[in-house]
């Protein structure tokens, strides 16, 4: 049996899914944008990072608040 994944290790396979889903983002738009540039690329991808659809405030439930809170 395999002992549990320490906070580390979760953390580096979450930050490499994420560059693998970075990467599968930009091939999809290279394809689906065959006549762009690598720098319009790169503006497509950044705008997608910033805006996908279902995560336009960040990818965790709960209202959006303005930081830094007051206090």
């Amino acid at each position: 049996m395999s002992r549990p994944a320490t906070p580390a290790e979760k953390l580096r396979q979450a930050l490499e899914l994420f560059e693998v889903g970075v990467r599968l983002m930009r091939q999809n738009l290279v394809r689906s944008h065959p006549e762009a540039t690598p720098r319009e690329i790169d503006e497509m991808l950044t705008r997608w990072l910033h805006e996908r659809p279902g995560a336009e405030h960040g990818d965790c439930p709960g209202r959006v608040v303005e930081l830094p809170r007051g206090r």
